[in-house]
């Protein structure tokens, strides 16, 4: 290994250990590296500016201040009341609740933490008070969350087609997100069910379906924002960044007109937490951006290629090899600067062992969404625990069924292509 890159890692890895924030992580090793190779510092901002200065990355901050709207305004308790009327009745119910409220949920946010916040703010209390345990309820909420990464409209994915040149269709990543996410969150519900039935958990008692179509049409003008935003995305009629901005404006709509819950002091509070959200985002997006570069300045692409060439011809065994390595990295760093770090490294490994780019997409925001649920740097993990007021490790004891569900489906999606490519084909 070069003197450059023992630079580039050694600083980053040290500055992470010491609890450093990772965006300045990622600057520090780069402007460290630049220091000691005598280019000006003023490279590593160029491309940090370059980095964000992306038109596609507007979808961004739209989409996030749609979900704090939707969060605010009674969207998610609608959801919830519907998703437990027509999965309620099953054992686990308010269980079974949590993982169908936060498919639905995700389909409207895009965001696994704001899925933990608003779903898991609503049912792990309702969880606590009908006898579940709450490291159970904590589990259920930050395992279904990571579903809202891969349903439609889900940022990350935009950061992953950007991080791999824009070359990528960010409808057909849209598309191929929506199996993988419907697998995921059975496999969850078959989970909480044997789980509830060993620990005598009970199940809620079924409305009758004139109360489902009642808690249906008071949901309904949240779930229309899915169909949408994939049927205008997916059909052309505008680009994810147009997309977003009509989700922001028809929750603010829908919340104010239709609901009557967004209060002035709600829509402040959201469009400031929007803001917020949007201005860490885009610095760790920047920060990492001019880290990826000098990755690709030192030819880390075509070394990692040769590498694993050296390592194994066989793809079954290079895929698992990178997911083992991507499911390490997702434990100590947050997922967007992995996206935009690990794309350009594995990208070039995967396509080189014939894997469809768009495949590759679902399986990194999967293999990465399982990250966000694991310790020590694990955001989703972090809100749920808050919410729920026990200490990561109560939390960690029991999560390992709903983590074994979760990895079962990411090799599924990973060596049966076409549960991620099947969809996508469908609309070409």
């Amino acid at each position: 290994m070069s003197p450059e890159l023992i630079i580039l890692f050694g600083s980053f890895v040290v500055l992470l250990l010491i609890g450093t924030p990772i965006a300045f992580c990622l600057g520090a090793a780069s402007l460290a590296t630049v220091a000691y190779m005598g280019i000006p510092p003023l490279v590593v901002f160029q491309r940090l500016n370059s980095g964000i200065s992306v038109f596609s990355l507007m979808a961004i901050p739209f989409f996030i201040y749609a979900g704090d709207l939707m969060i605010r305004g009674g969207i998610a308790e609608r959801l919830v009341r519907f998703a437990g009327s027509l999965v309620g009745h099953l054992r686990g119910g308010l269980g079974q609740v949590n993982i169908a409220a936060s498919t639905l949920f995700g389909g409207i946010s895009g965001s696994a933490v704001a899925d933990a916040s608003a779903i898991g703010g609503l049912m792990i209390p309702q969880m606590q008070k009908r006898g579940y345990d709450t490291a159970f309820a904590v589990n259920v909420t930050v395992s279904s969350a990571i579903i809202a990464l891969l349903i439609p409209p889900s940022h990350n994915m935009i950061i992953y087609s950007l991080s791999a040149g824009g070359s990528i269709s960010i409808a057909d990543l849209f598309t191929a997100g929506i199996v993988p996410g419907l697998m995921l969150a059975a496999a969850l519900m078959l989970v909480t069910w044997i789980v509830a039935r060993k620990r005598g958990y009970p199940a809620e008692a079924f409305p009758g379906w004139a109360r489902v179509a009642t808690y249906a049409v008071a949901a309904f003008p949240g779930i229309i924002l899915i169909g949408i935003i994939f049927g205008g995305v997916r059909s052309g009629v505008f680009t994810a960044t147009e997309s977003s901005c009509i989700a922001a404006v028809y929750a603010l709509l829908v919340t104010v007109l239709v609901y009557r819950e967004m209060s002035l002091k709600d829509f402040k509070d959201a469009t400031f937490g929007a803001v917020r959200t949007t201005a860490m985002v885009l610095l760790v997006i920047g920060c990492a951006a001019s880290f990826g570069w000098l990755l690709a300045f030192f030819q880390v692409p075509s070394a990692m290629v040769a590498f694993m060439r050296s390592i194994s011809n066989d793809p079954i065994v290079i895929f698992l090899l990178i997911n083992l390595l991507l499911l390490f990295l997702g434990t100590f760093m947050d997922m967007s600067p992995l996206i935009i770090i690990t794309t350009p490294i594995f990208l070039p490994v995967v396509t080189a062992f014939g894997m469809d780019p768009v495949h590759f997409g679902a399986i990194l925001i999967l293999n990465l969404g399982i990250g966000l649920c694991t310790p020590p740097v694990g955001a989703v993990l972090f809100v749920g625990c808050a919410v729920g007021r026990i200490s990561i490790w109560e939390a960690m004891r029991s999560i390992w069924p709903f983590y074994g569900a979760s990895i079962a489906v990411l090799m599924l999606v990973t060596y049966v292509p076409a549960f991620s490519l099947w969809l996508p084909s469908m609309f070409r």
